[in-house]
């Protein structure tokens, strides 16, 4: 394995063109085993609802397991696998990230929880807005694209709420500002940009973009970079076969000394005591 995979839809790389895309659990597992390696989509957002069987989901370092009626939210760039059951039934439902930003004003604060990669289980009402979009993509009526995206953004709001119940209290504010911040570090994360230069990117000062990171999520726009760094670095290390060296090679170090360095300094271990944590 050289690196983690960048899909649109599993073993794809061409964009689908539709304003959402749907297929059933069972229809793309059966060409694969019913297992699914962990990779990831870049502007991608999937909803899975497991209508029967089961099995276990991979989100990011976490394994879940899926029984009937659990709801798997899957936001873009957050690197899953799946292995279910043979005969798993259920619906999958694809929406581009630009569909997501769309429907969902950034003052109603759904996207800190669309975020979240979580499994959850899904009520009567999920499961027919489900059916719906279902119902309307396969069909060809007038207004289809319009019903498309109204069921779509019910189905958007139905999950938010969902996790929104289950975390309570994150506190979590959502400004244009950190969203944007956000994208540009997984454009140019490898390129290792300081405070100073997105902040430019952005046209504002380093000051007002690090209080803005520190009231919205707690942490500077410095440790934000390196974190999102870090993040990238834990995911090469527990999904791909690539040496501690290549890894830092890939993410943009010229020294993978001074890479495992700032690898230690942020989570405690070394890169290499840190993969034989995952394999023990």
């Amino acid at each position: 394995m050289t690196g983690i995979q960048n899909f649109n839809l599993y073993g794809e790389s061409d964009d689908f063109p539709d304003v959402v895309h749907c297929e059933t659990i069972e229809i793309r597992s059966q060409l694969h085993n019913w297992e699914f390696r962990p990779h990831r989509h870049a502007r991608l957002h999937q909803f899975l609802l497991v209508e029967s069987g089961g099995g276990e989901a991979l989100l990011e370092e976490n394994r879940c397991p899926l029984t009937k009626r659990t709801l798997i939210n899957v936001p873009s760039g957050v690197v899953h696998g799946f292995a279910f059951t043979p005969q798993t039934t259920g619906w999958v439902i694809t929406l581009a990230v630009e569909l997501l930003d769309q429907v969902s004003l950034e003052s109603e604060g759904l996207r800190p929880y669309l975020r979240t990669a979580k499994t959850l289980e899904y009520d009567s009402r999920t499961r027919d807005v489900a059916r719906f979009i279902f119902a309307e993509h396969a069909g060809r009526s007038f207004a289809r694209a319009h019903a498309l995206r109204a069921f779509s953004s019910a189905l958007i709001g139905l999950v938010a709420r969902r996790i929104a119940e289950q975390t309570p209290s994150t506190g979590q504010q959502d400004g244009g500002l950190q969203r944007r911040f956000e994208h540009l570090l997984e454009e140019h994360a490898l390129e290792h940009l300081g405070v100073a230069e997105y902040a430019s990117l952005l046209g504002v000062t380093s000051t007002h973009l690090s209080r803005v990171m520190r009231k919205a999520t707690g942490r500077s726009a410095l440790a934000a970079i390196e974190q999102h760094m870090i993040r990238e670095a834990r995911r090469n290390l527990a999904f791909t076969n690539l040496s501690v060296s290549e890894i830092a090679y890939q993410l943009g170090y010229v020294d993978p000394a001074y890479f495992s360095r700032v690898f230690k300094r942020a989570t405690g271990v070394s890169p290499r005591a840190f993969r034989q944590s995952l394999e023990g």
